[in-house]
């Protein structure tokens, strides 16, 4: 289905391992426990600014609150944060930068005074404030984050078993629509295995095998007509951010994995502006066709973080 880059094998056989990863990653960030035990407030330095905030946000919203010991407002507002963390029980993580210890994240992030508080999502600072707000305020903008991010987020909530999971007296569960999308890609429809990835999307957002199918059949489908000579050709200027985009997509196609990713993030490097943001929201969705914990995909989204920051 995919060429060289076998989605399915690679699920099975790395979901396990993302399991394990995901937890560790969890636990290893301490703080404050939320649903589940995941910590919900977690203490961030330069070194850690990577692991924690940048892949942490691939996968929920990270609240950055930079603050300082000598800062009186920023005494009023953190612990404002930690309580609607805590109760926010794991749908976003507070992370805390002490700026004058950690230096370079504010540097990185070109804050000019504190307490600032940045919302960062796949990566990306994608809202935020100065200043100590009251807390009617804080929530407020917390809840119209969470409502901006709805559609791009795991819903919240105790969730019955996802599809392919095991309940008790009975053997795995498996979507009707995969099974739909399964003979349509054996037919080769692929607009019809699309549609099929996208119902069951619409009522399980967080199903993975939905969402790295539905990447998989974008991928094949805006890679078609294309002359793979042609492309590398114009991939040669590391300027035309089309050219970068379709090679990295046939080289995905190859199983070249790695040397798609390094190309998006080399691009990412020497953009700006629209043009970076075009490229990062590409590697993003390439991100999308590879299972959590696949050991390409935390090597790539360490590069994204360094290229970003």
């Amino acid at each position: 289905m995919y060429g060289a880059v076998d989605l399915g094998a690679r699920k099975q056989a790395l979901e396990a391992q993302a399991r394990r990863q995901a937890a560790a990653q969890d636990n290893a960030g301490g703080g404050a426990p939320g649903a589940g035990g995941a910590a919900t407030v977690i203490d961030i330095t330069d070194e850690t600014f990577s692991a924690e905030v940048i892949e942490r946000s691939m996968r929920v919203p990270v609240i950055l609150d930079l603050w300082a010991t000598w800062c009186q407002p920023c005494k009023q507002l953190s612990p404002i944060l930690e309580k609607l963390a805590a109760e926010a029980a794991g749908k976003w993580v507070l992370a805390k930068v002490d700026v004058d210890a950690n230096p370079q994240i504010s540097q990185a992030l070109r804050v000019q005074s504190i307490p600032t508080v940045l919302a960062i999502f796949q990566g990306q600072a994608v809202t935020g404030f100065q200043g100590a707000l009251p807390e009617p305020q804080v929530r407020q903008f917390l809840d119209q984050l969470m409502e901006a991010l709805a559609p791009h987020l795991p819903q919240g909530g105790e969730q019955p078993p996802q599809e392919g999971q095991e309940q008790p007296g009975r053997g795995p569960q498996v979507a009707p629509e995969l099974i739909a999308a399964e003979e349509a890609i054996e037919k080769g429809d692929l607009d019809a295995a699309k549609a099929a990835y996208q119902r069951l999307l619409a009522h399980s957002p967080s199903n993975e095998d939905a969402s790295m199918g539905l990447a998989g059949v974008t991928l094949i489908q805006r890679s078609e007509g294309l002359d793979p000579a042609d492309v590398q050709r114009r991939a040669a200027d590391p300027k035309d951010i089309e050219a970068q985009c379709q090679a990295a997509d046939l080289e995905m196609l190859s199983g070249a994995v790695d040397a798609a990713f390094d190309r998006l993030v080399r691009t990412i490097r020497q953009t700006a502006g629209d043009e970076r943001d075009q490229v990062r929201r590409h590697l993003l969705g390439l991100f999308e066709t590879l299972p959590n914990g696949d050991p390409a995909l935390t090597k790539a989204r360490r590069s994204l973080a360094s290229a970003l920051f």
